[in-house]
């Protein structure tokens, strides 16, 4: 708009929409008049107000000295043959008040930092959602990572944009709150952790195999938020489901550090995650019936979308939610998101939680052992954003994103481990690509979010072997290492792709049968049903 006006010349009054549509979009506001390349006026980008007009005054005789001092217009100008004027009796402004009648002045565009954009657009879209939706809440399994956290953190916010509109006397946001918090109408909220403490409730489900680390980071965020919380054990539930898994078979499964299989290790995993969505939904629609309230609560997921992704997510566990207001988010925006918050919001909480290596905390923590995410996935989070723009945006397939990968970590790995890393992802990539098809809406926020509802429409089922492209990948290995092309080798404890297919993700909801191997260009995978 700036650049438009300032070549031509012109007023521009740009309005937008502010809020949900009604489903993964936020519109942000941020209406704006720009007079000859200058912008006088701005609007809001994220807001609570159903309605928000802005106002500028503008000179239209600067608009045409403005382009009169173009002269490609001049020349253009003087072939047109001249407008006729009528002058009339009646003024658009008040010439003589200076305080509204001088055009407005230019101002500096006001811009928000990325942090700031996830603190705000969805806190503004889950509140849009909340007070339409009819529930009265929203309920959260709180582990204590960085996900869970950063999804507690937005609805903190949430709660502080709520309370400021309410001293600013916005009267639908007043009636809202009375109807979804149960408030009457002379004793709203005194502040943010008030109101958090009627619609927030969160939920730590520790199991055996979580830390004290974790059970106490996830209370004090939530003391610090304002938040109901709860802390359950969930290991007499899942104590039911071995023990009656081994009355049917007479077998009982173990984990890796305990000697079991790949198979009997997932499938421990994945019992305590699925567990702890059955309880969340249980709570979410009884906790209201406890306390002696109407309504229902919403559940939130926090998945975010270089999880999904990589399908380094059980199927129907707590990535399985109402809404998921981090989905759309990458890993390392969040952790940025966390320090932002821990200063600007006010949860000091949130960095000690940056601070600890991400964990699922679903295999037993032994003295030389501790699970951690980038291990099992075989791929650090950093890696993984990259792995999702070259996939979505530049329409990347295994080869193209082995040569783009060579040029980007020339110096740093050889060719041979670039097409490891390559065969690694597009692996898991296609395996867990069903998964998409059931994640959890959410807002919308990276171009690379691989939801084939809505962003992604590529198809689910996939060559898992890619046979002709990982050729082609070792090909182009073959000849590079031929032309011997300088490279530094940089030593690394990462698995390798057989040893990552074969183990299958450590699995977060991989399935666990196998079909033989196949041999792809040198590496043999084993296979999968």
């Amino acid at each position: 708009m700036r650049s438009g006006t300032g070549r031509s010349g012109g007023v521009y009054m740009y309005a937008n929409q502010q809020g949900c549509d009604g489903g993964r979009l936020y519109y942000d506001g941020c209406a704006c008049v720009v007079v000859n390349g200058d912008v006088v006026a701005q609007g809001s980008q994220f807001s609570l107000q159903d309605v928000e007009v802005i106002t500028a005054v503008v000179d239209l005789d600067a608009v045409s000295s403005y382009r009169g001092a173009i002269s490609s217009l001049r020349e253009q100008a003087s072939q047109q043959s001249l407008i006729p004027r009528v002058n009339v009796g009646f003024t658009l402004s008040q010439p003589d008040n200076y305080s509204s009648g001088f055009p407005s002045l230019p101002i500096a565009v006001r811009y928000h930092v990325p942090q700031e954009e996830i603190a705000l657009g969805p806190a503004c879209w889950l509140w849009d959602y909340l007070r339409r939706s009819g529930a009265t809440g929203f309920l959260l399994p709180l582990s204590g990572g960085a996900d869970s956290s950063s999804v507690a953190a937005i609805v903190g916010s949430m709660c502080q944009q709520v309370v400021k509109a309410l001293e600013e006397g916005n009267e639908q946001v007043k009636l809202d709150v009375a109807r979804i918090a149960h408030y009457e109408k002379a004793s709203l909220p005194k502040d943010s952790q008030d109101l958090a403490k009627r619609i927030l409730h969160t939920v730590y489900m520790g199991s055996e195999n979580s830390s004290e680390d974790t059970r106490t980071r996830s209370s004090n965020l939530a003391k610090q938020i304002g938040a109901s919380h709860l802390d359950v054990k969930i290991d007499t539930v899942v104590s039911s489901l071995v023990l009656l898994f081994s009355s049917l078979t007479g077998k009982t499964p173990h984990y890796k550090v305990d000697g079991g299989s790949t198979a009997e290790n997932l499938a421990l995993q994945n019992i305590q995650a699925r567990v702890r969505m059955v309880i969340a939904y249980m709570l979410a629609t009884l906790l209201p019936w406890v306390r002696s309230k109407p309504g229902f609560f919403l559940v939130l997921g926090s998945a975010n979308v270089d999880e999904g992704l990589r399908g380094y997510l059980t199927k129907y566990d707590c990535s399985s939610a109402d809404i998921n207001p981090i989905g759309g988010i990458s890993k390392q925006d969040l952790r940025a998101f966390l320090r932002w918050g821990a200063e600007n919001l006010g949860y000091s909480a949130l960095e000690e939680i940056e601070a600890a290596p991400p964990t699922a905390e679903l295999e037993p923590i032994r003295k030389n052992y501790t699970q951690l995410d980038e291990v099992d996935m075989g791929m650090t989070y950093e890696e993984l954003s990259l792995y999702g723009r070259l996939r979505k945006i530049f329409q990347c397939g295994p080869v193209s994103m082995f040569q783009h990968l060579c040029h980007r970590w020339h110096g740093r790995l050889t060719p041979t481990e670039v097409a490891t890393k390559v065969k690694d992802f597009f692996c898991y990539y296609s395996i867990n690509r069903h998964k998409m098809t059931t994640l959890t809406p959410s807002y919308h926020a990276e171009n690379y979010s691989p939801e084939d509802n809505r962003f992604d429409h590529r198809q689910f089922l996939y060559n898992t072997w890619w046979p002709w492209q990982f050729r082609k990948v070792d090909e182009e290995v073959k000849k590079m290492e031929q032309q011997k092309l300088p490279s530094i080798i940089m030593s690394t404890d990462e698995p390798t792709h057989a040893e990552i297919a074969t183990k299958h993700a450590t699995g977060l909801g991989v399935p666990a049968a196998a079909a033989g191997n196949v041999s792809t260009g040198g590496v043999t995978l084993a296979g999968k049903a």
